[in-house]
């Protein structure tokens, strides 16, 4: 997801300048560009001086349709495609409803204040829907598509956009005003996620307050460390000196829902809510140095402690874990699983591999960084869900090794395995799983462009990787079969495991799309001719596979100074001869990001979410950014029922009923 931190004096004159983290991987580790550059030199595809839309062309042998079967190509999508563009409001195709479901300061309860952006506070937002709304999962009670529980991530807040009267235009640039506790509390109570009921009533969804399983989880929520880790010399702090209880979760990205029925935050951009300094040659400092602590992004060090590492330094080592909810029980204690490593967590998506474990996909959102995935040692009871309650305990933790043959290995991320011993300073699994990073890097894994979301899918038996940007790819690493010097747009990886089997520890990749519009041959563009001027798409960040194994994708930063578009939700066929056509479903107002997507069990409703509408608007001369600032209260009452002016869940149904895109 983006790393769209607010910044205490100023902000990003362009998304994609700010968009990909800093990138702290100082392996010599071969990066992914690379890999398919060698492999397709060794193919022989490319011979003599082609041209880079050429190249592109050549990413895979599946991708090397001619425009005669193009023109023929049957997709899997039926429906009249979106316009790409920019405006305040949203889009969706013809033929659909997009209706806002939540947004940002909806109250979940009964006895909830009513959303009063003048008049906030942390008590008020803790029983509100909080900001910066991501992830979304759904979990069906009683097994029905139309009334389940919605569960939603909050990642991070936009100060900015959040309070009235904090931005001040000095000398043509924004600066923010000091937080103070206030403001800091109700920073802490909108991040988090929310588990709320809902249900569909002559064809609408509705939220139900009075849900008995109604639930805010905070920066402020105790929660539990389990695994390896816990216990650790390296998680226990003053206020913990048993290094199992933990105060909180903070920027969670993606997520997912678990077979049996537990609700997963992925903790990501951590490194951003702490401050201070590290006593001189203190143990943790190549540690930190890894993972950008502290960034001191927000200002919560001046009033709680524990977020300041000169006071509290091991208090970074619990965060950036897996956190897992129980939905069911709103008095249980959430539980940060450290046997699924600790970095940058984008999402943690699941399936059961054919032997009964359960297999989970996790992507290290940076430049240069891995991917992941976990294997649980025991089995899934379908028939005993509290056996299940702890698989998250036990398995093993693997990262990608991908090579120029198109073959990938599942390196084990495991304490006396390879390099991860005592002479590398891994004394423990505990050790090895609190600096992932650092093993990944020993082990040799393959330097990635920013994994964000893994989803594998269920009827192909295929696993999609979204590889958002690396814009700090320089020319130098650029050659004729690739990589992309400033790979601004990203691309996909398509994964399908040996044997069919998500629990393989070998496999074989492609190269799915390479994005970025195709019409610009320096692009290097692989959409297929099929795909129009509306369906090409920049950094993909969010997917879902739904319910026909269809491919979906939503993207964070496209923009109208990089791309003359905003960001949406398209359709990516990946089987026949339409494989790499994509088209525009729904698109977002302009400086939204779009998250989610999620689709019911029954594919007649999508969920998605939109992240802060409006901002990074200067790029757009209708949205008139100065005034935004200056008069921001101005801007938050609803102009139309159907306009996401606030952090917004969207449930998108088709009109009179059935299967979406079909």
């Amino acid at each position: 997801m983006t790393e769209q931190t607010p910044r205490a004096t100023a902000f990003p004159t362009s998304l994609l300048e700010e968009a990909d983290g800093e990138g702290r991987n100082p392996t010599a580790n071969p990066t992914m560009g690379e890999i398919i550059s060698t492999r397709f030199s060794r193919r022989g595809l490319l011979k003599g001086s082609l041209a880079v839309s050429a190249i592109a062309a050549t990413v895979s042998p599946l991708a090397l349709v001619t425009a005669d079967k193009a023109k023929a190509a049957s997709s899997a999508f039926s429906f009249t495609e979106v316009e790409a563009g920019v405006d305040a409001n949203h889009h969706v195709a013809p033929g659909y409803d997009a209706d806002i479901l939540l947004r940002w300061g909806d109250p979940l309860f009964p006895d909830a204040p009513a959303f009063d952006p003048r008049n906030q506070s942390a008590e008020a937002q803790r029983r509100q829907f909080g900001y910066n709304n991501d992830y979304v999962g759904y979990i069906p009670l009683d097994g029905s598509p139309t009334h389940g529980l919605l569960v939603v991530n909050h990642e991070y807040t936009n100060e900015h956009l959040m309070f009235p009267g904090i931005v001040q235009v000095v000398d043509g640039k924004a600066k923010i005003a000091p937080a103070d506790q206030k403001r800091v509390d109700i920073e802490m109570a909108a991040h988090g996620g929310t588990i709320v009921e809902i249900r569909k009533v002559d064809g609408k969804w509705q939220v139900v307050r009075d849900g008995r399983y109604n639930r805010r989880i905070t920066s402020a929520t105790p929660m539990e460390l389990t695994g390896p880790a816990a216990g650790h010399d390296r998680v226990k702090t003053s206020d913990d000196p048993t290094g199992t209880k933990v105060i909180g979760t903070v920027n969670n990205c993606a997520g997912g829902v678990t077979p049996w029925g537990t609700y997963v935050m992925a903790e990501e951009n951590f490194h951003g809510y702490f401050a201070g300094k590290l006593p001189e040659g203190h143990a943790e400092a190549a540690n930190y140095k890894r993972y950008g602590v502290p960034e001191s992004t927000y200002q919560w060090a001046n009033f709680y402690d524990r977020f300041d590492i000169a006071k509290e330094p091991h208090e970074p080592n619990r965060f950036g874990w897996i956190v897992e909810v129980d939905p069911m029980d709103p008095n249980s204690t959430p539980k940060k699983r450290t046997a699924l490593g600790r970095f940058k967590h984008e999402g943690a998506e699941s399936i059961v591999a054919k032997d009964g474990r359960v297999v989970f996909y996790l992507g290290d959102d940076e430049r240069f960084d891995y991917v992941y995935k976990f294997v649980t040692a025991g089995r899934f009871d379908p028939n005993n869900r509290a056996a299940n309650m702890n698989l998250l305990d036990e398995g093993t933790l693997y990262v990608a090794k991908f090579a120029p043959d198109g073959t990938l290995t599942w390196l084990p991320v495991v304490h006396g395995q390879g390099p991860l011993t005592a002479a590398n300073g891994f004394n423990s699994q505990a050790d090895v799983l609190i600096e992932t990073r650092r093993a990944g890097d020993l082990l040799g894994a393959t330097k990635m462009d920013r994994p964000e979301d893994i989803q594998p899918n269920h009827v192909n038996g295929k696993v999609y990787v979204m590889l958002t940007n690396n814009t700090r790819r320089t020319a130098d690493q650029v050659d004729t079969a690739n990589p992309r010097a400033k790979n601004a747009f990203g691309h996909i990886i398509e994964i399908a495991e040996d044997g069919g089997d998500f629990a393989a520890t070998t496999g074989r990749w492609e190269v799915l799309l390479k994005c970025g519009d195709p019409s610009v041959a320096a692009v290097g563009a692989s959409f297929s001719t099929e795909t129009t001027k509306n369906g090409w798409f920049g950094m993909p960040d969010n997917c879902a596979v739904d319910s026909a194994g269809r491919l979906w994708v939503s993207t964070d930063g496209n923009s109208p100074k990089d791309t003359g578009r905003t960001d949406g939700l398209w359709a990516v066929d990946t089987e026949g001869e339409a494989r790499a056509t994509s088209k525009l479903f729904y698109r977002v107002p302009v400086g939204a990001e779009m998250c989610g997507p999620l689709f019911t069990p029954d594919d007649e409703t999508a969920f998605v979410a939109v992240q802060h509408p409006g901002d990074g608007g200067e790029d757009w001369e209708g949205f008139a950014r100065p005034s935004y600032y200056e008069d921001l209260s101005t801007r938050w009452p609803d102009f139309k029922d159907d306009m996401p002016v606030r952090p917004s869940v969207v449930a998108i149904t088709k009109q009179g009923g059935g299967k979406i895109a079909v």
